[in-house]
């Protein structure tokens, strides 16, 4: 925030702010529209797309504003330039609408937002995005486009895998080295469905699948899984350590996050590329925290006097995440410093697999993330790829081709998969553009 919030005044002074379009109208979406609206000068919604156009309406219902309806590029591109706030069904035409400078993403689909934030790079436009479940099956492949077209392609600070990498920055910006990225989670049970999650979900005004995928790993798997995409981390084991210090009760007394340590130091290597992970059962949640090591005797002697201990590793913790709070943030550090908060390095490192939530018959298709059917775990890409195992990414919509245990992977021979479909061809393209990663 600090020089960012200078660079928005200064655009606010000038009457030149940052016109953002959002694809998304949601729960997170309805709370980013809001906050640009309300709480950031220099920066404005312009439009927003979302396919039931009544709920992006009611992202500026919430400030008073009655949104023009435009129905193709051309009445988006008018509405824009006159300063006229705009909703559409059509998030392609929004994507690719002259006029703006960035894309908020936030739709939480895949195939759908596939080809949304395609559009908008090449576009020539910025894509911020809080779709970790995109990013985490095909981030480095629009990534690579994103360079090509010579902008910005970044997830969002207020997320954890944000709150991390911002950590994590800060941790080697002070000469320690980090050495895991961790999660804080309240909750794991991998066989949490929308039906054990509706009451949760109702109470929140949110979707009881996507409620589902963060009780059942799913969520918080690509969210590690971009984390160690955009440092070079990889995973410890298939699901990664995710000790559970609860022990099984959610109502279970916290213990502190420096409590926690000894539970990933046998698996910490200095001299390696470090872990992503998570702790259960711990507080600050729902935070995050990087753990970091150095050598250097003096700089020890000085961190034990900040209290943090005498080492090896050092615990850094951020004790909140908040979400749409911060993202016109990261809108405003990829427009005004070309800064990404978080974007894959190169290949990836890590995918998310689709886990057998109950035996699975010939046949069934496989829905939702969070849904009745798989579970999505973080395993190391050469694991992946040497096993043939099945993004849960590309999962959704396959039919089972053969039966598959319950708790078993699934693999690409377990499926088939639908016709025709984006996000399989970028996966493919992703998988030709990195191959030198399976040497």
């Amino acid at each position: 925030m600090i020089i960012v919030d200078t660079a928005l005044a200064r655009r606010q002074a000038e009457g030149n702010p940052i016109r953002v379009g959002m694809i998304g109208a949601g729960f997170q979406g309805s709370g980013i529209g809001l906050q640009i609206m309300t709480a950031t000068p220099g920066m404005r919604l312009c439009a927003v797309a979302n396919r039931n156009l009544g709920a992006a309406i009611g992202v500026f219902d919430q400030t008073g504003v009655a949104p023009e309806r435009c129905d193709s590029q051309a009445e988006l591109e008018a509405a824009i330039a006159a300063g006229r706030p705009a909703v559409t069904e059509d998030a392609i035409a929004l994507a690719r609408a002259e006029g703006l400078d960035a894309i908020i993403e936030v739709t939480g689909s895949v195939e759908y937002a596939a080809h949304a934030v395609l559009a908008a790079l090449e576009s020539g436009k910025h894509v911020v995005q809080m779709n970790a479940e995109l990013d985490g099956t095909v981030g480095p492949i629009l990534k690579a486009r994103a360079d090509a077209a010579g902008v910005v392609y970044s997830f969002a600070d207020g997320d954890q895998p944000g709150v991390q990498m911002n950590l994590y920055r800060f941790v080697a910006g002070i000469g320690v080295k980090p050495v895991l990225c961790g999660n804080i989670k309240g909750l794991h049970d991998p066989y949490r469905n929308p039906t054990t999650q509706e009451s949760f979900a109702r109470r929140w005004g949110q979707k009881s699948a996507m409620v589902a995928s963060f009780a059942d790993g799913t969520k918080i798997s690509f969210e590690q899984a971009i984390v160690a995409n955009g440092t070079g981390m990889r995973v410890a084991r298939r699901g990664m350590l995710g000790p559970d210090f609860s022990g099984g009760d959610p109502g279970a007394p916290l213990v502190p996050i420096e409590q926690t340590v000894s539970a990933f130091e046998p698996h910490l290597d200095p001299a390696g590329p470090g872990l992503v992970d998570y702790v259960v059962g711990a507080r600050p949640g729902p935070g995050v925290f990087v753990l970091g090591t150095l050598d250097n005797p003096r700089q020890k002697h000085y961190l034990e006097l900040y209290k943090l201990g005498k080492g090896p590793y050092y615990c850094f913790y951020t004790p909140y995440h908040l979400c749409h709070f911060e993202v016109p943030t990261s809108v405003a550090r990829a427009v005004l410093f070309g800064d990404p908060v978080l974007t894959p390095r190169g290949g990836p490192q890590v995918g998310v697999i689709a886990m057998a939530k109950k035996a699975l018959a010939v046949g069934e298709t496989i829905g939702d993330f969070g849904g009745y059917e798989v579970y999505g775990v973080a395993e190391n890409m050469d694991v992946v790829r040497r096993e043939r195992l099945l993004p849960i990414g590309l999962a959704l919509g396959c039919r089972l081709s053969r039966p598959v245990a319950k708790d078993a992977a699934l693999t690409f021979d377990d499926v088939s998969i639908p016709d025709g479909r984006l996000i399989d061809r970028l996966y493919a393209e992703q998988e030709r553009m990195f191959a030198q990663d399976r040497a």
